[in-house]
């Protein structure tokens, strides 16, 4: 009489069946960082002769197909048990993740303006929703968990800045008011949220797993600067685009203080800070070609490289199922 087969136990911390249940929100600040590149290209052409057109509206065709499949990962995952965006918000990870998730949404409705006014519109409603739900929810997790979680970190531009992003779709459908309102209201929360890192690191060092985040700074500094051109705010848009400069010539200087943790998520947060300079760049170039928009094709030819190295190598840890266990996520 033959032995039956031994059915060996599930292994303890094993990848969940099912590729939409350990959706990570850690994929969506790379993902953040390719639509910004695709802007970036496309931007481009319009201030840099000879620079094609092509490029950027492939870029961003396919990067919004991306993010529209990342999106329905996570929304398969939430819906089989919605309690999970709550677990999910307890970890960094998590809040960066999820905030720049709806953040995206701001650079999706802003490729889709040239194409359908309506459906950009329709993304821009709906974003805004998304990252006020995000952020009430981020404060709601604060107030319930430890005072540890309430450390002020640069990923809380991603959750209370974030609403910058709504001028770049908003202001070419006509909704001035909306982006001067957003724009005023932003911007004394990031100077807040500078200061407060400032007085921070002058205190204590940043562990080498979490200083890629201090790059997030460059973000909001940025976009304020792109926002300035569009509203009319010269004099502002120039000061933000030289303070830019002077500081990415400072993060260049100190790349490998920033790098010195091995590769992870978190270097996601290198990605959509690069895009956002390049766009800045080029918003500035508006004003006053030279030396913006030489910087800007520089710093954009730069910003392709290092953007695609890290979020593909993000996406292949995503793909292999490993991402999930490496960023704490949640999973059902």
């Amino acid at each position: 009489m033959s032995t039956p087969p031994r059915i060996m136990p599930k292994p303890f911390n094993a990848a969940p069946q099912g590729f939409w249940r350990a959706t990570p929100p850690a994929i969506f600040p790379p993902i953040m960082g390719l639509m910004g590149l695709g802007l970036a290209w496309r931007n481009a052409a319009r201030v840099i002769p000879g620079a094609p057109v092509w490029i950027g509206e492939m870029l961003l065709g396919a990067f919004s197909l991306l993010y529209l499949f990342a999106l329905l990962t996570y929304f398969a995952k939430m819906a089989r048990r919605p309690s999970v965006i709550a677990e999910d918000l307890r970890i960094l990870p998590g809040r960066a993740g999820l905030a720049a998730g709806a953040d995206t949404g701001f650079l999706f409705a802003a490729a889709l303006v040239p194409y359908s006014a309506g459906a950009a519109k329709t993304v821009l409603v709906l974003s805004l929703i998304a990252l006020t739900v995000v952020a009430l929810l981020i404060i709601r997790s604060f107030t319930l968990g430890p005072a540890e979680q309430r450390r002020v970190t640069p990923a809380w531009h991603l959750s209370f800045v974030g609403y910058i992003l709504a001028p770049l779709s908003a202001v070419p459908l006509g909704w001035v008011g909306l982006s001067q309102f957003l724009f005023a209201t932003t911007l004394p929360i990031a100077a807040a949220i500078w200061i407060i890192s400032a007085m921070q690191f002058a205190k204590a060092d940043v562990p080498p797993p979490l200083r890629p985040l201090l790059a997030i700074h460059i973000a909001p500094l940025s976009l304020f600067g792109i926002v300035a051109t569009l509203v009319g705010y010269t004099t502002l848009a120039l000061a933000f685009a030289w303070i830019g400069v002077t500081a990415l010539i400072v993060y260049l200087v100190g790349v490998r203080y920033l790098t010195k943790g091995d590769f992870s998520a978190l270097w996601g947060a290198f990605t959509f800070p690069l895009a956002a300079f390049a766009n800045m760049m080029f918003a500035a170039a508006t004003l006053t070609p030279v030396p913006f928009r030489i910087v800007g094709g520089l710093e954009l030819v730069a910003a392709t490289l290092v953007i695609v190295y890290i979020a593909s190598k993000i996406m292949q840890i995503w793909m292999r199922g490993k991402l999930s266990k490496a960023t704490n996520a949640a999973t059902v």
